[in-house]
């Protein structure tokens, strides 16, 4: 995401607490800020993207990144959060500091390529500014006031969570009796089983990897703030019940800490069913 934006000409700081990190954005035109505090207090624009709403925490408010902020500036926090705590640091943003919520999806290769899926929340003026900026990313949807951003975006992954753990079961009852693995994918792929998930993760699950770039503890936090807002539903929502369910008992065999896809190689231990599929596995993370 740094990398667009310096490619579209925007003049940017950038800070990682990892190092590589941060010398791969310098590396794209960026330069480094001191800390995240610096770069609040100098940038137009801060952005921010943080694994856990606990990291945003630790930046905006005990890091006093959003203290440093100055009147006129907007934070734009890409953090898959939770509603109520975006909420809670924007009452506490100095005077004429806007804040909105920005949430992003489509993994490393949409942020690559700019075809990310960024769902913003916030009010008019302060959406009007931040668009131009965020299109350079992807595809901007508005979901209206500060908070709905977030509330979207967990929406696609509770969906994506529950396609994600049924994958393994329809490749191994298909193999289970008699249909070779590149057949199934190709139906799937050309049938009313069709997904994002059939097309852009089954290749994680044939190279073996199970996609790294984003571990099973991420979909787990993501998992647990979905469980906050199905609070507010009045009904019970039984698939992403059972999807946590499958997603914590992968994280209890394997480690949380081991690739998302982890939830459908369960599946290929316990069928005793391969899923190796010959190809020209590029990783996604590397296109």
């Amino acid at each position: 995401m740094c990398k667009r934006l310096c490619d579209a000409g925007y003049e940017v700081q950038a800070f990682d607490i990892d190092e590589a990190a941060l010398k791969l954005a310098v590396g794209h035109g960026a330069s480094a800020a001191e800390s995240a505090t610096a770069a609040a207090g100098w940038c137009e624009l801060l952005l921010t993207s943080l694994p856990r709403p606990d990291h945003v925490v630790s930046v905006m408010d005990d890091g006093g990144a959003l203290a440093a902020m100055t009147s006129g500036s907007i934070w734009v926090d890409l953090t898959t959060n939770r509603r109520e705590l975006v909420d809670q640091l924007a009452d506490l943003a100095p005077e004429g500091v806007a804040v909105v919520d920005s949430p992003v999806t489509g993994a490393v290769d949409g942020a690559r390529t700019g075809k990310l899926t960024l769902f913003l929340g916030g009010d008019d003026a302060s959406v009007a500014r931040v668009k131009p900026v965020l299109d350079h990313l992807g595809l901007v949807i508005e979901c209206g006031p500060r908070g709905t951003g977030n509330v979207t975006k967990l929406v696609t992954n509770q969906l994506w969570f529950v396609h994600a753990a049924t994958l393994a079961e329809g490749f191994a009852l298909g193999m289970a009796n008699g249909v070779d693995l590149d057949t199934l994918w190709y139906a799937i792929k050309e049938s009313v089983g069709d997904s994002f998930v059939a097309r852009h993760d089954a290749p994680s699950i044939f190279a073996g990897h199970y996609d790294p770039s984003f571990s099973l503890d991420l979909c787990l936090k993501d998992l647990g703030l979905i469980e906050e807002l199905s609070a507010n539903v009045g009904a019970s929502l039984d698939m992403t019940m059972k999807a946590q369910e499958m997603f914590k008992a992968a994280a209890e065999r394997y480690g949380s800490d081991v690739g998302e896809l982890h939830v459908a190689k369960r599946i290929e231990d316990d069928s005793e069913l391969s899923m190796r599929l010959d190809g020209d596995w590029v990783p996604h993370w590397e296109k």
